[in-house]
């Protein structure tokens, strides 16, 4: 397939954590302090002592006085401070970014009160030291112009025990506004995020997702390593209509038949040689390849303009050695043959998530031919995968 990734931190400093307060009431004429019950207090959020998220949001509140310019948080050991927010009416200060992995960050500041008593800041916050940290690959380069049938992929290393809350931090939106969701494939040496529209988008369709995943805890003990982001845009409406029976391909440019060119389809003398019937979805090619295929006994066999359209080995390429049976019958091993011409020719039509729709043959594109099965769920079925939909 066509992967890239793109991992970004989206912000370096932060903290959440717990704050131990002493708050000191002092005069400000005078050599002595002296505690007053009218001094400003102070509350904060989170109380307490337990270590919390990146993304957990830190807070001061004060009551009875005014806040001081200067209040900070600060990392103790880079000395970097954290954006505050302030709240309309001055009274609250609020982390408005991330936090660090194990960092702890300091309070400081004070607020004035009644009679020329004061209170100053004081305290720590300290933030979890996960476990581990989770990356995660994205398919789709921003930028990139993709097939009408292109599903987002997000690959993540590892196995992602909280799937709800992932999910929840992945946005996708869409212009034009196109209906889709996401779906938790099953695990393949790590979880898999696919997004789908329910219908093939309209070409010219923009589409952008934000993945808020640094500091998000994914369960067991494993947090985001990163934020991530994909932005793409829709292409050409580009369907390959493989119907097995004919012996032909007819590739269409919108309702335009762009394309009609003689092909051999599986011989479908053994199931391995069949042709899977379904939506498949182009998601590399390939000038020249080099192909084997042990249970039909040939190994690294060089084949000029291959498109992938299923990871279970099925490809649309040339192979000069069926051009007699192209257009007349179906002799392969389970790909789609063209001639050298005609092969270079789709080729340079194909773009990554071009859907090709294969019918007339015997077994249909399932699970177990590769991982962009998308299409074959109906969607309703698509739906039940995510982990936010209704059980």
């Amino acid at each position: 397939m066509f992967r890239a990734s793109f991992g970004r931190r989206a912000f370096l400093g932060g903290a959440a954590a717990t704050v131990a307060v002493v708050a000191t009431a002092c005069s400000k004429a005078g050599g002595t302090a002296e505690t007053r019950a009218d001094a400003p207090t102070f509350s904060y959020t989170p109380s307490g002592d337990k270590q919390i998220g990146p993304r957990d949001p830190v807070s001061v509140r004060v009551q009875g006085g005014t806040f001081r310019a200067g209040v900070a948080l600060t990392n103790t050991a880079t000395g970097k401070q954290v954006k505050l927010t302030p709240s309309p009416d001055g009274v609250t200060y609020t982390s408005a970014e991330p936090l660090g992995y194990g960092a702890t960050y300091a309070w400081s500041g004070a607020a004035d009160g009644v009679g020329g008593t004061w209170s100053s800041l004081s305290g720590k916050v300290s933030v979890v030291s996960p476990d581990a940290t989770m990356s995660v690959q994205i398919n789709i380069a921003d930028n990139a112009e993709v097939g009408i049938a292109a599903p987002l992929i997000l690959k993540f290393a590892g196995t992602v025990k909280d799937k709800a809350a992932v999910e929840k931090a992945l946005e996708v939106t869409t212009v034009p506004q196109t209906e889709g969701s996401w779906a938790w494939l099953p695990e393949d040496n790590g979880s898999r995020a696919h997004w789908r529209p329910r219908e093939y988008y309209r070409p010219g369709t923009r589409v952008s997702m934000t993945g808020k995943l640094y500091g998000l805890d994914h369960g067991g003990g494993k947090y985001g390593a990163d934020d991530v982001t994909s932005s793409f845009v829709i292409g050409r409406s580009q369907i390959v209509k493989a119907s097995a029976p004919s012996h032909r391909i007819r590739v269409m440019r919108g309702d335009q038949v762009f394309l009609d060119l003689p092909c051999s389809y599986g011989e479908a003398d053994l199931p391995r040689n069949i042709t899977r019937s379904g939506v498949h979805v182009v998601s590399e090619k390939h000038e020249d390849f080099y192909m084997s295929n042990p249970a039909a006994g040939y190994f690294n066999v060089h084949e000029r303009w291959a498109v992938r359209i299923s990871n279970n080995g099925e490809f649309i390429h040339a192979n000069p050695g069926t051009v007699g049976n192209q257009g007349t019958s179906n002799v392969t091993n389970g790909c789609i043959n063209l001639s050298l011409e005609n092969a270079q020719t789709y080729f340079q039509s194909a773009i990554f998530g071009d859907p090709v729709e294969v019918t007339g043959t015997s077994i249909e594109l399932s699970e177990a031919d590769g991982d962009i099965y998308d299409w074959t769920l109906d969607w309703p079925t698509w739906q039940s995968m995510s982990a936010l939909h209704p059980k």
